[in-house]
């Protein structure tokens, strides 16, 4: 149940971040309460979930799934192009996320 919260907290978290760039600086209504709800939800999900997983590990997944999934919405979504050292620097991102899970201890 708690990584379920914690899916959710990221995928509240990833819609609230990619309906910033549609808020064309908070002068669009509807977009911009869709961040503010998106990022209380995000972050009472995320409080439940850290009751029973680890601050580092949950973090850890929320803010590299978080940046990974903005990342993709970015290009296919807004068109965004991403550099070969930008597509590293993602890879990398999961990777430590991946090898912080596999060292912890929960």
């Amino acid at each position: 149940m708690a990584y379920l919260l914690l899916a959710l907290a990221i995928t509240s978290e990833v819609c609230a971040t990619s309906c910033l760039k549609l808020t064309e600086g908070f002068t669009r209504l509807w977009p911009s309460l869709a961040v503010g709800v998106g990022y209380a939800l995000s972050f009472l999900l995320l409080s439940k979930a850290l009751k029973h997983i680890p601050v580092s590990v949950a973090y850890a997944v929320w803010s590299g799934a978080g940046t990974a999934a903005v990342a993709a919405i970015g290009v296919v979504v807004f068109g965004e192009q991403l550099g070969r050292a930008q597509w590293l620097g993602l890879a990398l991102i999961i990777i430590g996320v991946v090898v912080l899970n596999l060292r912890s201890s929960h």
